[in-house]
């Protein structure tokens, strides 16, 4: 197992911690990251292309002309596809862009993900992360002490002061670890992990 150390948030050290090395150490695949970030893409993508069928397009209910005796043909609504202004035939309506991958898969990208940010150096564990108070000045001094400009952190459960604190920072991201995910590790230059979260982690991705 490899060993890091935990800090506080004054940025000294406060002791160690063994990480397990199916989660931090898992050899990278850049095509099963590929693959997952692509999956967490189109599942957030949105067609926009949408056109009305007769049932939608307002009006069109009373009967245009009667139904013999004209010289036309037939016809029970002014919103026909045939009319015009009327309906659309098998136009595009929004689309749904995504697609599902095997659990294992997701998993296994999730942690070839922590390993490559731990490989990389670019993971701090902190002991907590407590503010008494929503504040941006004291969230940005935190960072400011621990030397990061750019991070996710990964909380163990959801904390209105600190996201609160931290959400108008361009650059950082607070996430608590039932919400950790591929595409947010991959696009933060660091990932900080509150210590409860490694735990957690174990239990959500080695069990």
């Amino acid at each position: 197992m490899a060993v890091t150390e935990i800090y506080n948030i004054e940025n000294e050290k406060v002791g160690d911690i063994e990480l397990d090395d199916n989660l931090f150490g898992v050899e990278v695949n850049t095509h099963v990251i590929h693959e997952v970030v692509r999956m967490q893409r189109a599942a957030r993508r949105e067609g926009n292309a949408c056109t009305k069928t007769r049932t939608e397009v307002s009006g069109g209910g009373k009967k245009p002309f009667k139904q013999k005796g004209t010289g036309r043909a037939r016809s029970g609504s002014s919103r026909s596809p045939l009319w015009r202004g009327g309906g659309v035939i098998f136009g595009p309506k929004p689309r749904d862009y995504s697609f599902k991958l095997p659990k294992k898969v997701k998993n296994l990208g999730l942690r070839m993900a922590l390993s490559s940010r731990f490989g990389d150096k670019a993971m701090l564990v902190l002991d907590g992360f407590k503010l008494d108070e929503i504040k941006t000045k004291k969230f940005l001094g935190v960072m400011d002490k621990l030397n990061i400009q750019n991070a996710l952190i990964v909380i163990p459960e959801r904390d209105d002061h600190l996201e609160r604190s931290s959400r108008n920072v361009k650059g950082f991201k607070v996430i608590p670890t039932a919400g950790l995910n591929v595409y947010d590790i991959l696009f933060h230059k660091h990932i900080v992990i509150l210590q409860p979260c490694i735990g957690q982690l174990e239990e959500r991705l080695l069990s």
